[in-house]
């Protein structure tokens, strides 16, 4: 009975991993008021690697986070031009690891900017820099990123999950963009829950381990 009971909380955890794995753009993308996207900009000359972790070039960063970008931003159709400019400052891409006990995890740091194309101006004064997990999904959990996704996947994810957080930081600055801001403190936090439940998915309760 005890063992079936192990087993059911780790299925629950599965399964709640399953949710948070989908792709960014299965979920209903929020309202961007007067923001139409003009350059998309991504440069990773100062990359660096953080080991543990398998071996991807700065071109194939620059790559996969222009395609990501372009596909969460391209769609919108604003009254107003804005450029972003993302810079890549790390990376770890997890490699194979002793599943349970050691299972290395993957990241990719980036600081941003938002250019107003009419102002010739940034809407900020320092890069905001995030920190951007891969996150869990069910067939990572137990046995870990490195042992079944290969690394092209996982800096796919990690790309669209560095898209999301662009869009959730430009969501708290409605005032660049001219939304309400009742409604973009909503799509807020949505997209904060959104964040937290991917690169954070619950871990497995102490019964179940």
């Amino acid at each position: 009975m005890r063992a079936l009971t192990r087993l059911m909380m780790v299925m629950s955890v599965l399964i709640l991993g399953a949710c948070a794995a989908t792709d960014p753009l299965d979920e209903e993308l929020p309202d961007m008021g007067d923001f139409q996207l003009a350059f998309n900009i991504v440069v990773a000359d100062n990359m660096q690697q953080v080991p543990p972790s398998r071996e991807a070039s700065a071109e194939e960063w620059v790559e996969v986070l222009t395609a990501e970008i372009d596909r969460r931003f391209g769609g919108y159709e604003g009254d107003r031009l804005y450029h972003i400019a993302v810079n890549i400052d790390a990376y770890a891409l997890a490699p194979p690891g002793l599943p349970v006990v050691a299972t290395p995890k993957s990241i990719i740091v980036i600081s941003a900017n938002v250019w107003d194309d009419e102002l010739q101006a940034k809407l900020h004064e320092e890069p905001e820099q995030m920190y951007v997990f891969e996150g869990a999904a069910p067939e990572t959990f137990l046995l870990g990123s490195g042992i079944v996704r290969s690394r092209e996947e996982q800096m796919q994810i990690l790309a669209r999950n560095a898209a999301r957080r662009i869009q959730l930081w430009m969501l708290e600055n409605p005032d660049w963009f001219s939304i309400n801001e009742e409604t973009a403190a909503a799509h807020a936090a949505a997209l904060a829950a959104r964040v937290e439940a991917v690169e954070q998915p619950p871990e497995l309760p102490a019964e179940a381990q």
